[in-house]
Order: C-alpha cells, then structure tokens, then sequence
C-alpha cells in the first residue's frame, strides 16, 4: 500500500468518525437558533397581550399603539384574560424543557413567574372582585400620563385623550358589577380617589388642552371631560352611599395565599415564622441603633422625644418643593464627588407636587419614563403637599415627615442614587423582559440599601439627625414587614397595625394609621427590608467572589443595569459561584 493510499484511508476514516458530530453540532445549532426564535415569539405574544390588557401601561412603556384604550376589566375580559394566562402558561413550561441559552433560560423563568403571579391573583386573590381600588383609579392614572409626557404634540395626544375620557363609564360600570363585599379600609381609600378624580377630570384635563386646542378640539375635550368627571362623581357616591355600609369583608389572604404570592412575585419561599423572626430581629437591631444615635440628639430622653425633636425641623408648607430641590442637588453632588456609581449626564428629575388623584397613601415617589418611550424621557419627583383641608395638627404631622434631614434620606431614595437612577438605566437594559417588568423586593430593597450605604459612605458627615432619620426610615420598613404579616396571617387589624407603628416605630398616629391602611392592600410590604437584605448579601458576595477588582462603583454599575429582576435572579447574573441564588440571606 502507498503511503498516499494509506493516506486517504485514514482521512476517510476520521471523516466517518467526525462527520455524526459535526452534524450533531450543526443540528445542535439549529435547534438552538429555533428555540431562541421560539422564545422571541412567546416573549412578543406574552407582551402583546399584556399591553391589550393593560393599555395604560403600555402608554408608559412607550408604546403609543394603545393610548386610546382604557382598561377594560369587565367579567367576561378577566375570565378571557385567565384563559390567556393558561395558554401562556403552557407555552412557556414547554419553552423551559427545551435547551436555552443563559439569557433566554432567565427571562423564561421570570415570566413564567409573571404569568403565575398574575393569574394567582386573578384567580385567588381575586383584587377585581375585592378591591374598588383597582377601578377608581385607572382613568384619571391612564390621562395623566397621555398629558403630562411629550412624546407626540398636544393636538396629536388629544384624540387618545378624549377616547379614554369617554371609555371611564364604562369601567365604572365595571365597577359596580363585579365588587362583593370589600374590606372597608379598600372602600374608604377608593372613594377618597374617586373624589380627587372628578378634580382632576374638572380643571387638569381642560387646562392642558387650552394651550393648543382649537374651539371645536376644546369644546370636544371638554364634553369628555364632563362625562368622565360626572362617571367619577357617579362612582363616590356609589362607593359611599351603597358600597361602604357593606364593606364587611376581610382584607388579610391568609398565611396560605400570603406566602404564595411572595414565592410568585418575590421568588422567595420561606416558612412564615423564620420570616416572621428575620423581621422582629431586624426592627430589633434598628431600635437599638435608633436608641444610640437618639442619646446623642436628646440625652436622658426617650427615642421618641428625639425623633420629635428632629420632626419640628420642617419646612413651612410654601418651602416644601424648594427644600426637597435643595435636597435632590445635594445627594446628586455627594454621590458624584465619591463616584459611587456611574452618573449619565447631568439630568436629574423635575421636583413636582403629587397629582392629587395619586396622593392617597403617597408621601414622595418617583415617575420615570418606560424603556421603549424615546421622546418623552422627563422623570417626575413627585412629593405630596399640605392639603389646605387639614386641621393644623394634620398639617404639621404630615410636614414633620419632611423634617430637613429626612427629606434627604428621602430623595436618596427616590432620586440618587435610589430609583431615579436604577430606572434611568431601563433603556439599556439588556432584554426586552427585563426592560418590561419589575420586582419589588429589587427596586425598593436598591432604593432603602441606597439610604444605608449613603450614611456608611460618609453623608452628611455623621450629622446624627440625619443618621436617625435613614433609622427612622428603616424603622417604618421593619414596622411594615412585621405589621404586614400578622396583619394577613395572625388577625391583626388595622388599628393594631397602627398602634405597633406608633410605638415600635415612632411614627405620629395620623401618619401611623396610612402605613398600617397600606398594609391591608399592599400585603407583601415586606419587601422593603427583605429587599435591602438580599443587595447587602449579593454585595458581600460579589466582592469575595471580585476580591482585589471589586470597588463600590462597580458592583453598583453591574447590579441597575441588570434590571430589576427577582435577587434570586439577580444573584445568577452577577455570581460564577454554582447554585449562587439559593443563598439570599
């Protein structure tokens, strides 16, 4: 045999060998490259879907398709929503059983949990029957941001605006057809918004369209307007006169439904009573850090006394917006004078009273612009003023919330390097779901770490009112996991709830009584110190796991331009460590 026979025999028998792999691997490839184009196409139906249900949101997000639409959430459009959610619910379980690249495999996980969370609540916790809440303030909430982001001239946004206006009847209607026997607390807040609605539709409305409406465009907006106000005005009067005296049901979901829902929206599944004592021990170890830094302000008084002491340090109600504008420079300047995180320009939120159909349980908040809106890109720091209504002890008790110091523990959160920051960042984020949803325990656990990490970097350079402020702070978010708990899982009422705020928390009882209202709707409250927990743990992590590459800024950067996705997600995105996301705490 030749030596280029032998030769061509042997290349013939490698090929026979390689060639089942080389077509292994390239029907490997293609099998890839269908289900990532599978899960894009589910990804697409998902959000097409959920904008159709929730058309409001899909204005916010930047998808202008939906402006002229108004939720409808009558019966017959939940059970066909439910119907949807179990066929995606199908889908996306066979999507997960095929073999997905890392970023598909996460996304198609957190929206499977989207899916079951959202139908659990549907389906068991039944808000639209329980909840007036959820009707009364979808209209005035879907106008406000057609008017108040510019993304499109005034004259062009007007037709969305008037088809809204006139779809608020019909929700109303809604209303009234599905709602059994509420818990009262959700009754009295819905009317209180139902009442700042017809407000709202009266003046706001018409005085944002004269600027530009012809007569007949503001006679049109104006006939809308009535009938939405007049829809409203219907509402309250409903609401108070019919509803309310039988609004005997009961807010609290059972320690069942309760930790369903965590393990849905938060991903976290742990037994109620290690939860439980994870948020005494935490309120524990607050109070104690509260009683030192309290001496330092009144010495031989009691926590309280101080906390009062830092209170009447507020602003008049006519300096409110300009001490917060001062506020909102100062953290700005301290987090770029240390280089905390990446800073983007020098574009900072518009400071801005709080929409009075919004300030029903709302001190301060933050309103950024959707990750697909690329025209209207304003954020909006809204902070809720005195109501010239309010007897004079309301009034002060609510400025003393904005007491100086506070306010910039306050605008840590909400701006820098809080919410306003990680929300900035949602254009880049890297996925079209992480762009889309978000996770409490992640925005608002980044946003109360953002309050303690200022303070541990030096803020304010250890003015002890401000430090007992961001513990006065973390006070309330302790009173509110453990309030929230018992309130919805060991019988404990509102009242009680506002009680425990008042003397474990040091809160003043008007404003005690809200946080405790709040827990009877917002259940899963929790999630403020459970969230600031688990940034503190990924933290901690990431800097062993980093060792001499790790800095400040750099576990910042990574951690808000991941998304605000689940921290059990999140840990997977940031950690090589294998099984890195079962260790939260």
């Amino acid at each position: 045999m030749s030596v280029q026979v032998d030769q061509e025999l042997k290349m013939r028998a490698m090929s026979a060998r390689w060639l089942p792999l080389l077509v292994l691997a390239f029907a490997t490839t293609a099998c890839q490259r269908k289900t990532a184009d599978d899960f894009l196409l589910f990804e697409d139906d998902y959000f097409n879907a959920l904008l159709v249900f929730q058309p409001t949101r899909g204005t916010w997000a930047g998808y202008h398709q939906f402006d002229s639409d108004l939720e409808d959430y009558s019966r017959d459009r939940i059970e066909k929503r439910l119907a949807e959610l179990d066929e995606l619910a199908r889908r996306v379980q066979g999507i997960r059983e095929q073999v997905l690249r890392k970023d598909e495999a996460i996304d198609a996980e957190i929206l499977e949990a989207q899916i079951d969370a959202e139908r659990f609540d549907l389906r068991e916790a039944q808000t639209w029957r329980r909840n007036p809440m959820f009707y009364v303030v979808k209209p005035s909430e879907s106008i406000d941001v057609l008017i108040k982001r510019g993304y499109a001239p005034g004259r062009e946004r007007l037709p969305s605006v008037v088809a809204r206006l006139e779809q608020t009847p019909r929700l109303m209607e809604a209303m009234r057809r599905n709602i059994d026997n509420p818990p009262r607390e959700f009754t009295e807040i819905a009317i209180q918004i139902a009442r700042s609605s017809t407000e709202f539709f009266r003046e706001a409305v018409p005085r944002w369209s004269r600027a530009f409406a012809t007569v007949n465009e503001q006679e049109q907006i104006e006939k809308a307007a009535k009938k939405a106000e007049y829809a409203m005005a219907e509402a309250a009067r409903w609401l108070e006169q019919d509803l309310l005296p039988r609004s005997r049901g009961s807010f609290a979901l059972g320690a069942s439904r309760f930790s369903r829902k965590l393990e849905l929206e938060e991903m976290v599944k742990v037994p109620l009573d290690q939860l439980l004592r994870m948020g005494e021990a935490a309120l524990r170890r607050d109070q104690e850090q509260f009683r030192q830094v309290a001496a330092r302000i009144a010495p031989g008084q009691s926590p309280a006394q101080a906390m009062a002491v830092v209170a009447r340090n507020h602003p008049a109600g006519s300096e409110l917006m300009s001490s917060v504008q001062r506020s909102l420079e100062k953290t700005r300047r301290f987090v770029q004078e240390r280089d905390l995180i990446t800073l983007e320009g020098n574009a900072q939120p518009a400071v801005t009273e709080t929409p009075p159909h919004l300030r029903s349980g709302i001190f301060a908040a933050m309103d950024t612009p959707g990750p697909y809106e690329a025209k209207a890109t304003e954020a909006f720091y809204y902070v809720t003023p005195v109501d010239p209504g309010w007897n004079a002890g309301r009034q002060r008790e609510h400025l003393s919330l904005f007491n100086r110091p506070a306010l910039e523990v306050i605008t840590i959160h909400e701006a820098f390097p809080g919410h306003y920051v990680q929300f900035r960042n949602a254009d880049r984020f890297p996925t079209k779901t992480r762009k889309m949803t978000s996770n409490a325990a992640n925005s608002e656990g980044w946003a109360h770490y953002a309050e303690q990490m200022m303070i541990e970097e030096g803020y304010a350079a250890g003015d002890p009112q401000v430090a007992l402020m961001q513990l006065s702070e973390a006070l309330v978010r302790d009173c509110r996991y453990v309030v929230g708990i018992k309130m919805h899982t060991e019988g404990m009422s509102v009242e009680e709830g506002a009680r425990f705020f008042v003397e474990q928390g040091y809160l003043e009882p008007a404003n005690a009584y809200e946080e405790a209202r709040r827990g009877a709707y917002d259940p899963t409250y929790l999630y403020y110190t459970l969230g600031k927990r688990m940034v503190y743990k990924l933290r901690a992590d990431f800097q062993k796991e980093r060792g001499r590459n790790y800095t400040l800024k750099s576990f910042h950067d990574v951690f808000v331009r991941q998304g605000a996705v689940p921290l059990r997600i999140m840990r997977r995105l940031m950690l090589a460590a294998p099984g890195a996301e079962k260790d939260l705490f």
